[in-house]
């Protein structure tokens, strides 16, 4: 068994909950609420630009020429998507540049970002893979579910687009034939902190779009 199919089978019950998520499942039948699609894209904006830098470190720690290439091409991507979304999601939903840059990270987008710096800059390579791969892999498939159940005239059908398209499907299975290349060369203690990332990296996915669609700040400290 390969390390992406077994940390997949692992995490199976958490990727259910993703699914099920009221994000998610308004999402595709286009009734989400459009004050926590706006509240989502923003933090998906501050969310990419720190999932490019860690891609980058990837790219500087990455064994191989060529996942040196694959991973500073997916950190340059990264980049153009969040630059996309405010040329093009956030003006469809009348998002302004100025709206953007004075909305603080969210407890879960601070968090998420966090683990991901964090990660990339202490750890190895394989287990900064590992935190990277949810992303990844998870919009993959969550994308493919919403395409499945989206409903006619969703007003979110190019969001949802991006993230079901075959380029981005792709590039996701050539980042899990990299994870499982490098994966097959670690000892059994770097394999659990491989798989310990990768579930960290799915329980904030969780959060994340949790978070969006309560439109949450700090918890407590939220304004009223």
């Amino acid at each position: 068994m390969t390390f992406s199919q077994d940390v997949w089978q692992r995490n199976q019950d958490l990727y259910q909950k993703i699914l099920a998520l009221p994000f998610n499942q308004e999402l595709a039948a286009g009734s989400l609420d459009r004050e926590a699609f706006c509240h989502y894209v923003i933090q998906d904006a501050h969310y990419l630009l720190a999932y490019g830098r860690a891609l980058a470190v990837a790219a500087a720690k990455a064994y191989e020429a060529d996942d040196v290439i694959q991973f500073s091409e997916a950190a340059k991507i990264a980049i153009i998507v969040e630059r996309s979304l405010h040329s093009d999601f956030m003006q469809e939903f009348d998002i302004s540049k100025t709206e953007f840059e004075s909305t603080p990270l969210t407890l879960a987008c601070h968090h998420y970002t966090s683990f991901l710096t964090a990660t990339a800059w202490s750890e190895s390579y394989p287990v900064i893979l590992a935190a990277l791969l949810p992303c990844f892999w998870i919009y993959a498939e969550v994308g493919k579910d919403i395409v499945n159940q989206s409903v006619e005239n969703n007003p979110y059908q190019a969001w949802i687009d991006t993230y079901a398209g075959e380029e981005f499907n792709t590039a996701v299975r050539n980042v899990i034939a990299t994870v499982d290349k490098v994966a097959a060369r670690c000892d059994e203690d770097t394999l659990a902190k491989m798989h310990a990332a990768y579930t960290m990296g799915a329980k904030l996915e969780w959060l994340f779009w949790d978070s969006a669609y309560q439109q949450r700040q700090w918890l407590g400290l939220d304004q009223a």
